[in-house]
């Protein structure tokens, strides 16, 4: 046994030679000592299971003369009990404390990284410490389900372990922010991402995952952090079907709503006559969104939408006549097409414009 070692020993025989000769329990002082012992034992890192077997060790050393009658047997072992629990109490809360003060260092940490808020270059710093080189290019892929998820959840813990077991160490932090899950992984390696959508997904029972574009530098991570937000957000507002979404298929959009007057204005011009159809304007907006999404195909969009051809033929030619755009004639179908998509990432015709 080392030195350093025999220091959390201190003092640890010479309670068993009392034990034995008076038969008493440890006292209060006697089981604080060694609680700050082990707690001492664990901010410098020694291992619990080595110095529970050196605490056992120098019970057997100190046995023969401090136990040596049959009556002092059971005050020895009560007391090698008392003061090896208490060793590992104290051992165990420091741990503890060390683990949470590294979540929150960990959780600061997150924060700042997926706000920006903090220098830049000490940012990348700190980054190192979680296994994040910002110097290179992250993408960022968020994941959201039917209820929010912290760094406890059983779902969080789930997909960091398939990753983990998957990938090993490969530069990848998984995390949580607002209820959501997030994956922070290099941007050349996009499998990682691809993974993790697929497990998030079944994870969640059926959630969305939206994956950013790889962007580089330091504040690299939030871009693409916003940008999934974002196509998350625009996801949900087209009411696409799609369980993964990605930023880079989707950056039309966003082009299109730059000027949201600009589209506010196309919307009520081309299609603000559709409100005056019996039962209003959304059913019609949703046969042109079903006939658009299959290819102008009257018999696939009238399956989509469980109706006969003939009543999709009468309803596209209602739409002709409110609005004088014919959505089988090409250059009428471009307008209305983009109308439509404005309607819906504008929340036409629920939201006044």
């Amino acid at each position: 046994m080392g030195e350093r070692n025999e220091a959390y020993l201190a003092g640890y025989a010479e309670i068993l030679a009392e034990v034995a000769g008076t038969g008493r329990r440890l006292t209060r002082d006697e089981l604080d000592g060694r609680r700050r012992l082990g707690e001492e034992a664990a901010e410098i890192g020694h291992s619990l299971r080595t110095l529970v077997r050196e605490h056992l060790h120098a019970t057997r050393l100190s046995w023969p003369g401090k136990a040596g009658t049959e009556g002092t047997v059971p005050h020895v072992l009560a007391a090698v009990a008392q003061a090896v629990d208490a060793f590992a109490e104290g051992y165990e809360r420091a741990q503890r404390l060390a683990v949470r003060q590294e979540e929150a260092v960990r959780r600061e940490f997150i924060d700042d990284l997926l706000y920006g808020r903090s220098d830049l270059g000490r940012l990348a710093e700190r980054a190192e410490r979680f296994g994040l080189v910002l110097s290179r290019a992250h993408a960022v892929a968020v994941a959201e389900g039917s209820v929010p998820y912290d760094d406890t959840a059983p779902v969080t813990r789930l997909v960091e372990t398939a990753l983990i077991s998957r990938f090993g160490d490969r530069r990848v932090l998984i995390t949580t922010k607002n209820g959501h899950l997030v994956c922070i992984a290099p941007g050349d390696q996009d499998e990682i991402l691809a993974f993790f959508a697929k497990q998030a997904y079944a994870a969640t029972d059926g959630g969305r995952v939206a994956v950013g574009r790889a962007q580089s530098g330091p504040g690299g991570v939030v871009h693409s952090y916003e940008e999934a937000l974002s196509t998350l957000e625009l996801a949900e507002r087209l009411e696409l079907a799609d369980p993964v979404v990605r930023a880079a298929d989707l950056l039309v959009y966003p082009v299109l709503t730059r000027d949201r007057q600009a589209m506010a204005d196309l919307v009520l011009s081309v299609l603000g006559p559709l409100r005056e159809a019996r039962g209003g304007a959304e059913p019609l907006l949703r046969t042109l969104e079903v006939y658009f999404d299959a290819g102008c195909t009257a018999a696939e969009a009238a399956r989509r939408l469980s109706l006969s051809v003939r009543a999709l033929t009468y309803r596209l030619d209602r739409v002709h006549q409110l609005t004088g755009a014919d959505p089988a004639d090409p250059v009428n179908r471009y307008t209305l097409q983009t109308a439509v998509i404005g309607a819906r990432l504008l929340g036409w015709p629920d939201q006044d414009l």
